[in-house]
């Protein structure tokens, strides 16, 4: 991959075989601390196990940042955006990077590298989710071009309060 990264940090492909553990951990920290997954239940191996699948199967990417600790940083992969075959020109991104490495331009980083992957793959149109809260998500999608294109309020209910999606698009 060609974006540099902070000294010591190196792109990886994601593998089950050597990453599930972690980014099974890093799922679940989001969805048990944060707004970033509107789930309140942790996933459990066997469905990071059926998530890498599918990401094979479609030729996805699953791609990740390792930390000079050699742990996994950050991950961040695309899929279809709806099941049906005619929304298949579009594909809905996720981005995680724990927290101790937030702030280095990691996902800036990966956001990128999923930009270019989904040209590369010719979609036509690249989607991000986001919590309304997540402010430093909404800047960065702003800054590589996506387009706000729609909110959704209180379309969940997760720590005591209702939460918004707010969506992003960049066509590609």
């Amino acid at each position: 991959m060609s974006l540099s990264l902070p000294e010591s940090y190196q792109w990886v492909d994601c593998k089950f075989e050597q990453h599930a553990e972690e980014i099974l951990a890093i799922w679940n920290h989001e969805i048990l601390h944060s707004t970033a997954l509107y789930e309140s239940e942790p996933r459990q191996l066997a469905m990071v196990e059926a998530w890498f699948q599918s990401k094979q199967q479609l030729n996805f990417p699953v791609m990740g940042v390792v930390a000079p600790n050699g742990e996994l940083a950050g991950f961040a992969s695309f899929g279809h955006f709806r099941p049906q075959p005619l929304s298949h020109s579009t594909v809905e991104h996720s981005i995680y990077i724990q927290a101790q490495h937030q702030g280095l331009g990691l996902g800036k980083r990966l956001l990128t590298q999923l930009i270019q992957a989904a040209r590369q793959q010719n979609f036509h149109a690249l989607i991000g989710v986001i919590d309304a809260k997540n402010t430093a998500s909404i800047v960065l999608h702003q800054k590589l071009g996506f387009q706000h294109v729609g909110s959704m309020p209180q379309i969940a209910r997760k720590f005591n309060r209702w939460l918004d999606a707010e969506f992003y698009q960049l066509l590609l």
